[in-house]
């Protein structure tokens, strides 16, 4: 063995490799329990409209950061999204002594409660705000499946200058939806032949021929629980309140309840 130089300079150079990784691990250990590299600052850039400059203090509040090598980036970037109206945190360091914090803010498109919003990712949050958003109910977990109906029902409502005020997913899983005018319209199940999606592009390919000439406020609910058709709820109208009472003597019309009215569509149109 002795005499065999090719060995004998592997050895070595094994030696040597490991003498270098005790040495490298060594200055790693070191640098982290170093006291001569502290961080000094925090700095947040990004979308801070709705958060505020306390609320960020409050998530580095008793919390200790260590030097620049042992500063935990995953850890900071969970303190940071603890922040109301924070969705998401990118944090890293910049020599010799800051850790640069980017914030991306969260976007509220509804109201799921009286005091959750729903971000454009069909996400919930905790949060307030005074601006008008429309109101998304529906079982728990099903945020998502809500947000991404409303946004493929409102790109179809806005092509007919409707625009949507609610919309919920019933206990059965039915759509219900309600337009800023108070129309309601009842879409029924996602089923495997028809979705409510295409329900509601059916009634919008004919509308212009059909309830585009009918002035606002003549019906107050939409039914599209129909293979061929639909059904329009008429509101009140004098007749069916009941006349005015009259002379004594002379009968008075009988009262009626206000009707739906049902149009059906021919099958090419369907």
């Amino acid at each position: 063995m002795w005499n065999n130089t090719r060995l004998l300079n592997l050895v070595a150079n094994l030696m040597f490799a490991l003498c270098v990784l005790i040495v490298a691990k060594l200055l790693a250990v070191a640098a982290l329990n170093s006291t001569a590299l502290p961080l000094r600052t925090v700095h947040v850039t990004g979308e801070l409209n709705n958060v505020s400059r306390e609320q960020l203090v409050e998530a580095f509040a008793g919390r200790t950061l260590g030097n620049f090598f042992s500063a935990d980036l995953a850890e900071v970037r969970r303190w940071v999204e603890t922040v109301p109206w924070v969705r998401h945190a990118s944090v890293r360091r910049v020599w010799p002594d800051r850790l640069e914090v980017i914030v991306e803010a969260q976007e509220p498109i509804a109201r799921w409660s009286d005091h959750q919003l729903v971000n454009s990712w069909g996400e919930l949050f905790n949060g307030d705000t005074a601006a008008a958003l429309p109101h998304f109910s529906g079982p728990q977990g099903t945020e998502f499946e809500v947000t991404d109906h409303y946004h493929r029902f409102r790109v179809i409502l806005k092509s007919l200058g409707r625009e949507l005020s609610a919309i919920a997913l019933t206990n059965r899983y039915s759509w219900e939806l309600t337009l800023t005018d108070g129309t309601s319209i009842a879409l029924g199940r996602d089923g495997a032949s028809e979705t409510a999606e295409d329900r509601l592009l059916r009634v919008a390919r004919i509308y212009p021929d059909t309830l585009a000439h009918l002035p606002r406020g003549k019906f107050t609910r939409l039914d599209l629980r129909y293979p061929n058709g639909f059904a329009l709820r008429l509101p009140e109208t004098a007749e069916s309140r009941g006349a005015r009472p009259g002379p004594p003597g002379i009968p008075q019309p009988a009262r009626k309840p206000a009707t739906n009215a049902a149009l059906r569509i021919a099958p090419e149109a369907a």
